[in-house]
């Protein structure tokens, strides 16, 4: 099954051959969420994105080890050494152990993954549950020259790293160019170099989350987590760490410096960076009050929505983009999404009730030969999507009698509809349950108006009965100025 697959690496710019490290298995590296708050929709987007690749891995045949961290500690509020953690700021406002706002909102992150179908990793692992491996890395980090210890926290030296490594170049970023964007305020700084960064951060009395070290109490730098889950899990070298754009810098590429300073090597063969999501051609923003919520999406509870969609058609809104080109939100485009999921969700439906015949009119091969070809090019699911849609007429035509399939070609089509929709791009049918729902919406429609003419013709007695019988069905009929209108009791 395993096929030339193409996956383009962030660190050379190309599309490059996958070889995995190990034979058969892949080690695959994720960063996962801060829980600090609700998990955003464009952080859906990412996990989404790199469950499609971690399906289409399996698919292949290669056994995957899917390593996706949480982050419960040590992401400060300005991302760059300073400020308050962000965990323990949201302890202290809601009044609660850090340890609960981490439960808190990891159970939400998994429910709405979950929701969105998304398979779990292989291993979850935490930044509290390896303080000691991340205190040893930083020892190590220190005895092989690579950082220096100051006031009671660690940095990484990075202008030493970069004497002899190109600090930057997953990132595009030169330092020289790095070093004219930094401010430093004269005397206020405990680094020898505005441009280094913590991976073991001092931490004054009053913080919540601290632990013993070798420099005094204090607690890991946000990059470091990273570095020692994925090598501990995943081996110094492993074949792919994915994430979001925004991590690229400086997050990854602090990960990269890290990993030579302790392996004596760089971390992954393949970085993959999703991209991120904008509403109608804008950036996400508070100022802007364009954001939602995963929830709201689905019940259209905010102003950005002209109404909720369902779970899956926000996947397949999102799998109609590659993963790492921008998406675009709109009401339109998701609209048009939802029409689309309906047409390939009907076609499924249809390729059931239909029989094979002796003759064949139709080349399912070059349709599934199409589809490997996008997902071995860099997983591109529009592509994809574009080819089962080729299937999608071809179903029609046959059900419509233009066309005709045998038995050997209908059975390699109901592979190719159930393979690539469900298995690969993680799609699940939802027609059934809203056909189901719109036609109970129907039915009391009916009865309703029904009641209405009885009422209208001054025959009460049959406008009550059908009240009462379907008040025995625990339903109930409220009249309104507007008409009436039923709920479940």
């Amino acid at each position: 099954m395993k096929g030339n697959l193409h996956i383009y690496n962030t660190l050379t710019k190309s599309k490059d051959l996958f070889k995995p490290v190990t034979d058969d298995k892949v080690g695959m590296y994720v960063c996962g969420p801060t829980v600090y708050s609700d998990v955003h929709i464009g952080n859906c987007r990412t996990f989404i994105g790199f469950d499609v690749v971690f399906r289409y891995l399996k698919y292949l045949g290669y056994k995957v080890r899917y390593v996706r961290n949480i982050t419960d500690v040590g992401h400060l509020e300005a991302d760059a050494d300073e400020g308050e953690d962000k965990i323990s700021k949201k302890a202290k406002l809601e009044q609660l152990e850090p340890m609960e706002v981490v439960q808190k909102y990891t159970n939400g992150f998994h429910d709405i993954l979950a929701q969105f179908n998304t398979l779990a990793p292989s291993i979850e692992p935490t930044a509290t549950g390896h303080i000691v491996e991340q205190i040893e890395a930083v020892q190590k980090i220190i005895d092989n020259g690579w950082a220096y210890e100051s006031n009671g926290s660690v940095y990484f030296d990075v202008e030493k790293f970069a004497a002899t490594n190109d600090y930057g170049k997953l990132s595009g970023r030169k330092i020289e160019d790095l070093y004219s964007a930094t401010r430093e305020l004269d005397g206020q700084s405990e680094k020898r170099n505005p441009l280094d960064f913590a991976i073991w951060k001092n931490a004054s009395p009053e913080h919540l989350m601290q632990w013993n070290s070798p420099w005094g109490k204090g607690f890991p730098g946000w990059h470091l987590e990273c570095t020692v889950m994925s090598t501990k899990y995943l081996g110094d070298t492993f074949d792919i760490h994915g994430g979001g754009m925004d991590l690229k810098f400086p997050h990854h590429e602090c990960e990269v410096a890290q990993n030579v300073g302790c392996c004596e090597k760089g971390p992954a063969n393949f970085w993959m960076h999703a991209n991120m999501l904008t509403v109608n051609g804008e950036k996400m923003s508070k100022s802007k009050n364009n954001g939602f919520l995963p929830e709201e999406l689905f019940t259209g509870d905010n102003p950005v929505l002209e109404k909720g969609y369902s779970p899956m058609t926000v996947r397949f809104f999102m799998l109609q983009t590659h993963y790492r080109s921008t998406l675009d939100f709109s009401n339109q485009a998701i609209q048009a999404s939802e029409k689309g999921f309906q047409r390939l969700c009907d076609a499924i439906n249809t390729l059931e009730s239909i029989e094979a015949g002796s003759e064949n009119t139709v080349d399912i091969e070059s349709v599934w030969n199409k589809a490997v070809a996008a997902m071995d090019d860099d997983f591109n699911t529009p592509v994809l999507i574009a080819n089962l849609f080729d299937a999608v007429k071809l179903i029609n035509s046959i059900a419509d009698k233009k066309e005709s399939i045998d038995s050997a070609n209908l059975t390699l089509l109901k592979k190719l509809m159930h393979d690539f929709t469900f298995d690969v791009l993680g799609l699940k049918l939802e027609q059934e349950e809203s056909a189901e729902a719109g036609l109970e919406d129907d039915l009391m429609q009916l009865l309703i108006q029904m009641r209405i003419d009885a009422k209208k013709d001054k025959n009460y007695a049959q406008a009550d009965q059908i009240r009462d019988a379907l008040s025995a069905l625990d339903i109930e009929l409220k009249d309104t100025s507007d008409g009436a209108v039923w709920t479940k009791k």
